[in-house]
């Protein structure tokens, strides 16, 4: 991912919160060369972030057992795509005449080697580590039964993997390359906006002028 300087992504720790609060990303792979049908794959799919294994952590997923793109995984480089907040910045909010219109957004890029899991134990606790975290915040938690005869059908229906993260890319655009009175007045114009995503891009640019 091209990041200039001033768009450059906060620590690890930050990019890591990212990744929990906007965890369904698009994991991109690609085929032999060789083959006829060689080319990339994309699914779209929610991801578990481990933070406490390796470097820069692990990411942990499944996927339908019908669906072709796992075959082309295991022992491959993969690329995890983490798209965030984005919205269109209008010149007329700069005050300026010499401006052009541009897009403010973050984005996460999170590159490692893919791990096919191919025994049932632990695909059940894939399983169940993805219920415990996205059940966490209802008002009332699903209780998950990883032993009910039904899970053990549903099993055999997925395919889980791991990914070890070799490298994080983190970019956010939030329009650093212009002056702090131009920024305000962006963020000022995104604050009335009726899109959510430009509201939250509007409060992250207002987080950074207070800095």
């Amino acid at each position: 991912m091209y990041i200039p300087a001033t768009f450059q992504g906060p620590d690890q720790t930050a990019v890591f919160d990212f990744i929990e609060s906007h965890s369904f990303g698009i994991l991109v792979s690609g085929k032999d060369a060789e083959l006829k049908d060689a080319g990339l794959c994309a699914t779209h799919l929610p991801l578990l972030l481990r933070r406490d294994v390796g470097p820069h952590g692990q990411l942990v997923g499944h996927m339908a057992r019908a669906n072709p793109h796992w075959r082309d995984m295991g022992g491959r480089e993969v690329l995890v795509v983490f798209p965030g907040p984005h919205t269109y910045i209008s010149p007329s909010w700069y005050d300026d005449s010499e401006v052009v219109p541009t897009w403010n957004y973050l984005a996460v890029h999170a590159t490692g080697r893919c791990e096919i899991i191919d025994d049932e134990p632990t695909t059940r606790q894939v399983v169940a580590d993805y219920v415990e975290f996205y059940e966490q915040s209802q008002p009332q938690p699903w209780q998950f039964d990883a032993n009910a005869d039904y899970v053990s059908k549903l099993l055999k229906q997925i395919v889980a993997f791991r990914i070890d993260i070799t490298r994080l890319e983190a970019k956010w655009k939030l329009s650093q390359n212009h002056s702090a009175e131009r920024r305000a007045n962006v963020a000022q114009q995104l604050a009335t906006s009726s899109d959510p995503e430009a509201r939250e891009i509007g409060r992250l640019m207002r987080e950074t002028l207070e800095r």
